[in-house]
């Protein structure tokens, strides 16, 4: 039975994350943990203490309210004998939350929105995502805005091959391919064409190695622009999802954040899977 943590805000970026997450996962038995987060400042109600009380009440019974809209919605939708639903409601700070949960369920992935109820300018990811695909370690699928539901059959894994991938990580993501019998492209992107280090092609042969019972293919593509890159690599060859290790941040930070700006661009309407070792 796998645990699944969904942070919702009843946004329609929230329920497109929920859509995705129950399709992508339809034929998985799994718990789904929907979580609202409401954090409330301890500062605001100080001078106010009386007027606290039936505020946070009111704000409570709408949330219950909306989460049982939501559940009401999902069983309508997506009826799936294999899929049972738990609400969980909390007070304290997004990521602590989310830590929280993770302790507590034994949660094996997380799925999120790119931006919440506000909206964010441009195709930027919310700071909770990014906190979250950050700052937690479990596994996390970011489902953008746009994206939409089709069968996983071809995953994108760029790297620079400068991390060594241990087992943990070559098991998660053959799990990924394997349930949605997906075939994965290990792409090295490069400002121009030379020979890996010695280190990198240790790398790259112990991922063949780990991967010689997966349907898999090494590209390279040379180009100065690496988000560029990847979005040609994702267009050419039709992939459905990108799967990258946080750890590897130099890069990963290439592709997905914006340089001087702490939000994360992400120009793709194709979910992406952030594993952490």
């Amino acid at each position: 039975m796998k645990k699944v943590l969904i942070p919702t805000d009843f946004s329609q970026n929230s329920w497109n994350a929920i859509s995705y997450g129950l399709s992508f996962l339809k034929e998985k038995e799994c718990t789904f943990y929907l979580l609202h987060v409401e954090t409330h400042n301890p500062y605001v109600f100080e001078d106010n203490v009386y007027n606290a009380a039936p505020t946070l009440a009111k704000s409570s019974s709408k949330v219950k309210e909306n989460m049982k809209v939501l559940l009401d919605k999902i069983k309508k939708q997506y009826p799936n004998l294999k899929h049972q639903f738990e609400t969980v409601f909390e007070s304290l700070f997004f990521v602590d939350s989310i830590r929280k949960q993770i302790s507590e369920k034994e949660i094996d992935l997380i799925v999120m929105g790119t931006k919440g109820a506000s909206g964010i300018k441009e195709m930027t990811i919310g700071t909770n995502t990014g906190d979250v695909i950050t700052k937690v370690k479990c596994p996390v699928l970011v489902v953008p805005e746009n994206a939409r539901y089709t069968p996983v059959k071809r995953i994108a894994l760029p790297t620079d091959y400068n991390i060594y991938y241990k087992s943990k990580i070559v098991e998660t993501v053959k799990e990924f391919i394997s349930f949605n019998k997906a075939t994965l492209k290990i792409l090295h992107v490069a400002k121009k064409e030379k020979e890996l280090t010695e280190c990198q092609q240790k790398n790259k042969s112990y991922l063949h190695e780990s991967l010689d019972d997966t349907a898999h293919g090494f590209y390279f593509l040379s180009n100065e622009n690496i988000e560029q890159a990847v979005q040609s690599f994702v267009d050419s060859y039709d992939i459905d999802l990108i799967t990258m290790v946080a750890k590897n941040l130099n890069f990963f930070q290439r592709i997905l954040f914006r340089p001087l700006v702490e939000k994360i661009s992400y120009h793709t309407e194709i979910p992406f899977l952030i594993l952490h070792e």
